[in-house]
This record gives structure tokens, sequence and C-alpha cells, in this order.
């Protein structure tokens, strides 16, 4: 087995949302993201204070376009992202 060939290089994203009002509005959110096949479950931070998601993804599996997607159906404006 070619062990370069299994490596998966993860970007990283920061997601500003226009706000998050509850500590459950932080846990829906992240559960959505969790869930979506290509992001690194183990990655995803909703940040209540500064509105903020940030999180590592497979861009081959899942587009920063998707993800922002799944935040949008959830009833969450975002403002803008980048990604690394």
């Amino acid at each position: 087995m070619d062990l370069w060939k299994e490596m998966i290089i993860l970007k990283s994203a920061t997601i500003q949302l226009e706000t998050i009002t509850c500590p459950s509005c932080m846990q829906k959110i992240e559960a959505a993201l969790k869930g979506l096949d290509g992001v690194a479950q183990d990655t995803v931070k909703v940040l209540f204070n500064s509105s903020k998601i940030k999180l590592d993804f497979d861009d081959a599996k899942v587009s920063i376009q998707q993800i922002e997607a799944s935040i949008k159906k959830l009833g969450y404006e975002v403002k803008n992202s980048k990604v690394k």
C-alpha cells in the first residue's frame, strides 16, 4: 500500500455567521456539520461569542459551498468564509 496515495490533505475553513443567538443554535449547527461527509468531525468548533465556525474538510468530498448551504438550510445567514 502506498501511504502517499492514502494521505488526505484537509482544508481549514473559518465561516462568519450573522449571529448565533443561543447555545442550542450552536449545537444544531455543530451536529449538522459533523454529519456532512468530508467534514473532519473532531475539528468542528462553533464559537458563540464571535459567531464563527472553524472546521477542517476534505474538498474532494464536500465543498465550502455545500457546507454553507447546510448552514443556510438551518436558517442561519453566512456573512463570509475563508478557506486555507
